[in-house]
């Protein structure tokens, strides 16, 4: 079978679809993601794993520990394209009625996806605040997508896993490769569908990750003006 068209799957139909793209994450770090999901107190779901061309070490190790819980899994494997494309395959390929996203070095707290679905009702999309875990307080600010020089509070930005909605808004915008996408289709959703900026904080953002693009990026810039 070719590395681009490896799907493992089971047939179900379901109310949410969990999208995790993973690129040579540790895996200790993907394991917890993915038991933050199945432990979930709403659990009419299905998990799509895309693995995004991680190298060999990584890939092994994510498609044994997939293995042992295929039934509770969708897994697919293609070549690096980034995380814009890979979520946007993993809606191709869902069946949920509303999508849901986790970054794989993150986690659910156990009510997300019942709080999601709860704060949703009057609306078609909705982006949340956060649980951030940081190691000093610089760490809460990021790169601002229209002045890298500019930081701003993450509770101010649209983070790309905090998005959930019903399946249309996903279908119709899609993901473009590029810095900031998660703010730019929220602002594309909101000129067509009913959107919100929500305060749950049931989503664990690990922002004391140095691998991370907007840690890398903040890096770059701080380097380039110093």
């Amino acid at each position: 079978m070719k590395e681009e068209e490896e799907v493992f799957e089971s047939e179900t139909g379901v109310t949410i679809s969990v999208l995790m793209s993973v690129y040579n994450t540790e895996i200790e770090l993907v394991k917890r993601a993915i038991e933050s999901v199945l432990i979930q107190d709403f659990q009419d779901f299905e998990l799509i794993i895309i693995d995004d061309g991680s190298e060999s070490e990584t890939h092994i190790q994510l498609l044994e520990y997939v293995e042992k819980i295929l039934h509770e899994v969708i897994y697919i494997r293609h070549t690096n394209r980034g995380q814009s494309l890979s979520i946007n395959r993993g809606i191709l390929n869902s069946k949920g009625k509303y999508i849901a996203i986790l970054d794989a070095d993150d986690e659910f707290k156990p009510n997300h996806l019942s709080a999601c679905l709860e704060e949703l009702e009057n609306f078609d999309l909705i982006a949340s605040t956060t649980d951030t875990i940081v190691d000093e307080e610089a760490d809460y600010f990021v790169p601002d997508k229209f002045d890298f020089d500019r930081l701003i509070h993450v509770d101010d930005c649209i983070l790309f896993a905090t998005l959930f909605g019903k399946r249309e808004v996903f279908e119709t915008i899609g993901f473009e490769s590029q810095y900031a996408a998660d703010a730019h289709f929220f602002e594309q959703a909101a000129k067509s569908f009913k959107v919100k900026k929500a305060d749950l904080r049931t989503y664990i953002y690990y922002r004391n990750n140095p691998d991370s693009v907007c840690s890398t990026l903040k890096r770059e810039t701080q380097l380039l003006n110093s």
